[in-house]
C-alpha cells in the first residue's frame, strides 16, 4: 500500500466535510427565505379575492379581480391580511316632516313622540267649548281616526260631571215666606203599631240667608231632627248643608262651586242641578214658587226637583192638586195638595198641603214610606 492511499476505516479528510457542511447550511437558508416553494402552474395564491378587493380601491373590485387572474403570482406570500376601514356611508337626507293632522294630534297624548321642530309646528289642539263638554273624554276612547259621536246626555249632568261651568239656567222667581214658628201633632205607625208625637218647624230668613230645622219628638223613643241652611236668590233657596240626626248625624254639602253634592257617609258624588234643595228645604221652596206665582201652578201641573237625601239626591216630580178646604187642629183652612207619587219599587209618597192664607207655608205633612209606615203632621196652632 502506497502511503497516498487512505484506508476504508480511515478518518474523512477535513475539505469534505466543511464542503457538505456549507451544503447544509445553504439549503437551511434557501429554505428560511422561501425561495423554494413550490409554484404549480394555473395556481392561485393563497390571498383571496376579498382581501385582494379591500386592499385596492373599493370602488373598483373588477380591477382587483382581473389583476389576481393576469398577473403572474408573487413568490413570497404575506400572511400577513390588511383589512382596510369601510368607508363611511353618505349621511341619508332627513326625512321631511308631514304637517300633523288632528287624529294624529289626538293620538300624540297616549304615546311619547318626539318634539316638533321649528319647521313643523305642534298641532293646533284647541280646548272644547261649553257646548260641547264631552269632547276631550269622547276623543280620548274612541280610535285616531273617527270624529267624537254627540252626546245624547242630559247637559246639565254631563257639565257637571266635567266640571265645566254649568249653562244657565232660567228658573222659576220664588218668594220665601216670612219667619215663623210651626207647631204640629204628629200621629202615625211604624211596623203596625201606633203612635203620637209633637212636632215643630222653626223657619228664619234673614239677610239673605235661611234656616229652616224640623224636629220630632216622640215619647220614650226620643227625638229626630232636620237641619237645613243657606242662601236666597230671586228664585229661591240655595241650600249648603243639610243634616239628619237621631244617634248619630249625617250631613249632605251642595258645593256650587264644582256643582256637586257630597255625602258624609261615603256615599258617592252626584252632580248638582239647577234647582236642587234637600229633603227639608224642598217643602219652603214649594211654598216659595207658589207665593211668587200662585196662578202658574194650576190642577194638572207637575213640579221637578231635584231632592237629596244623606245619600242619594234623586229628581222628584210633584203633581199640583186641587185648592179645598181642610180640617187641622188649628182649624179649617184653605189649602192645595202637591203629591209626589213613587216612580221606583222603594219611594215614598210624599203630601203636602199649602195654605194661601199663610203664604202659602205647609200646614200638612203625609210621608207614606213603602212598607206602609205612615207620618201625619197637622198644623196644631196658629202661626
Amino acid at each position: 500500500m502506497t502511503p497516498h492511499q487512505t484506508s476504508p476505516t480511515g478518518s474523512p479528510r477535513w475539505p469534505v466535510l466543511a464542503t457538505l457542511v456549507s451544503v447544509v447550511l445553504g439549503l437551511h437558508l434557501v429554505l428560511l427565505a422561501g425561495g423554494l416553494t413550490p409554484r404549480l402552474p394555473g395556481t392561485v395564491p393563497t390571498v383571496d379575492a376579498v382581501t385582494a378587493t379591500e386592499r385596492l380601491a373599493p370602488s373598483d373590485p373588477q380591477r382587483a379581480t382581473h389583476e389576481l387572474t393576469t398577473q403572474p403570482p408573487p413568490v413570497h406570500v404575506s400572511t400577513v391580511r390588511w383589512i382596510t376601514p369601510a368607508p363611511s356611508p353618505a349621511a341619508a337626507p332627513a326625512p321631511q316632516r308631514r304637517k300633523p293632522t288632528r287624529a294624529t294630534a289626538m293620538a300624540s297624548t297616549d304615546t311619547a313622540v318626539a318634539p316638533p321642530s321649528a319647521e313643523a309646528p305642534s298641532p293646533d289642539v284647541t280646548a272644547p267649548s261649553v257646548d260641547t263638554p264631552h269632547a276631550v273624554h269622547a276623543a280620548a276612547s274612541l280610535p285616531t281616526n273617527t270624529e267624537p259621536p254627540a252626546s245624547d246626555e242630559p247637559i246639565l249632568a254631563a257639565t257637571a260631571e266635567s266640571n265645566t261651568p254649568a249653562t244657565p239656567v232660567e228658573l222659576p222667581p220664588a218668594q220665601p215666606p216670612s219667619s215663623t214658628r210651626l207647631q204640629y201633632d204628629v200621629s202615625g205607625t211604624v211596623k203596625g203599631i201606633g203612635y203620637r208625637a209633637q212636632g215643630s218647624l222653626d223657619w228664619i230668613v234673614a239677610n239673605g240667608r235661611y234656616d229652616a230645622r224640623m224636629e220630632m219628638r216622640v215619647l220614650l223613643l226620643g227625638s229626630r231632627s232636620q237641619t237645613s241652611t243657606g242662601r236666597i236668590d230671586p228664585a229661591g233657596l240655595i241650600p249648603e248643608r243639610f243634616a239628619d240626626k237621631s244617634r248619630s248625624e249625617k250631613a249632605t254639602h251642595f258645593d256650587t262651586e264644582k256643582q256637586r253634592i257630597r255625602f258624609s257617609n261615603n256615599a258617592p258624588d252626584v252632580p248638582l242641578l239647577p234647582g236642587a234643595q234637600d229633603r227639608l228645604s224642598l217643602f219652603m221652596q214649594l211654598a216659595s214658587l207658589l207665593q211668587a206665582r200662585p196662578e202658574a201652578y194650576a190642577a194638572g201641573q207637575t213640579v221637578d226637583m231635584q231632592v237629596a237625601g244623606t245619600g242619594d239626591a234623586p229628581v222628584w216630580r210633584f203633581e199640583v192638586g186641587e185648592e179645598s178646604t181642610i180640617l187641622l187642629p188649628a182649624g179649617e183652612l184653605r189649602a192645595r195638595q202637591l203629591v209626589r207619587q213613587p216612580r221606583k219599587e222603594f219611594d215614598s209618597t210624599v203630601e203636602i198641603w199649602l195654605a194661601p192664607g199663610l203664604e202659602h207655608l205647609p200646614v200638612r205633612l203625609r210621608i207614606t214610606q213603602p212598607n206602609g209606615d205612615v207620618a201625619d203632621q197637622k198644623l196644631s196652632h196658629m202661626p
